[in-house]
């Protein structure tokens, strides 16, 4: 590894992004930027703007408050760095980024091009994990139980949603879930007890995407559990969320006083389990890499249902991975540490793309 630098691995933590989650993402990138250990890595703080282009920020513009208080200074205080040249600034790339085009195999596959090694999850499982209907599938045919769920796209509703109805009505029920195939952070996610109201759900998630899910309404205790690992992935402990409303809120995730998590889940040692196996099972049938968090249901009879993963959990301050590593006598400078090692072990010993 790199050696000009008094022997530190130089890292490129990228954040912003074009995504519904570049704020999330703004968070994570300068908490990873924060904490990073400074005495085995060289951070580059590396900023995505709304068209894609990237730009190496100082630190005082880390600190602005939203991602377009940053882009309005860029031409004037940062500078622009050509994907191209991302090769001669650093060893590593640490994608903070979330959502679309920065947690679904599009920033790897460039990387991959650019022969640039990268934190987490390679092109086609980041796409996986991004894509709930896909990931699902895969999972189902796993034998990992998820949610009842149908997709309805863009052309189908708009010939036919009367169809629509008729199978919403005899394959999941009601109350159900609708939101975009391909959103995180709860963008578009809505809790809708008649059909009348499906309609409006469904139009306001075709905003994001052209596929929509229609899921069926798991009561229960809501889980989400933190894997770490390569070939051999282990789980963290998992927590327990408890949203502020029906439907678990951005705000929830990751804001302080919001949303309340509790780590370990207030759960049975034998359920604890379960959930850490179901987790792990996702992690391997997806083909993810290095770390990611599955979120899950439990519900009264046992039933361990796998929502979603994420290739790229968030990492700002309250994360509840920061905690979960906690509970395992990690600390956030350790955890980040790992990450980055695992990363570079994958590439290492990769053939072709990751």
């Amino acid at each position: 590894m790199n050696s000009d630098h008094q022997g530190k691995i130089r890292v490129g933590i990228i954040m912003g992004g074009i995504s519904s989650e570049k704020e999330i993402s703004l968070e994570s990138g300068r908490n990873i930027f924060g904490k990073i250990d400074r005495k085995r890595y060289l951070p580059l703080a590396l900023f995505m703007d709304s068209s894609g282009l990237l730009w190496e920020i100082p630190v005082k513009m880390l600190m602005r408050n939203s991602t377009g208080d940053i882009e309005c200074d860029l031409k004037d205080e940062a500078k622009k760095v050509p994907y191209e040249e991302l090769k001669t600034l650093v060893d590593i790339i640490y994608p903070g980024l979330h959502g679309k085009y920065g947690e679904d195999g599009c920033i790897q596959g460039l990387l991959e091009l650019l022969h640039v090694p990268y934190v987490g999850s390679g092109v086609l499982a980041s796409a996986l994990g991004m894509d709930k209907y896909a990931s699902r599938k895969v999972l189902a045919m796993s034998g990992i139980d998820v949610p009842r769920t149908i997709a309805v796209d863009i052309r189908r509703w708009e010939s036919g949603r009367e169809t629509v109805f008729e199978e919403i009505e005899r394959e999941i029920g009601l109350p159900c879930v609708v939101k975009p195939a391909r959103e995180g952070c709860s963008t578009a996610v809505r809790k809708v007890a008649s059909l009348e109201d499906v309609s409006g759900a469904v139009a306001e998630a075709l905003d994001w995407d052209n596929v929509v899910l229609v899921e069926e309404f798991i009561e229960g205790m809501e889980v989400t559990c933190g894997i770490i690992g390569n070939n051999m992935p282990v789980a963290l402990v998992p927590s327990e969320t408890i949203p502020t409303r029906g439907i678990l809120s951005l705000e929830d995730k990751f804001l302080y006083g919001q949303g309340e998590n509790k780590t370990p889940a207030r759960l049975p040692e034998d359920l604890l389990n379960r959930i850490k196996e179901a987790a792990v099972r996702a992690f391997v049938a997806l083909g993810l890499k290095v770390y990611a968090r599955i979120d899950m249901f439990v519900q009264d009879d046992g039933r361990v249902v796998v929502l979603e993963p994420n290739s790229l959990p968030g990492m700002t301050p309250s994360t509840v991975l920061f905690h979960q590593a906690a509970a395992s006598g990690i600390t956030q400078s350790e955890l980040i540490s790992r990450i980055i090692q695992l990363s570079l072990e994958a590439h290492s010993s990769k053939r072709g793309p990751l």
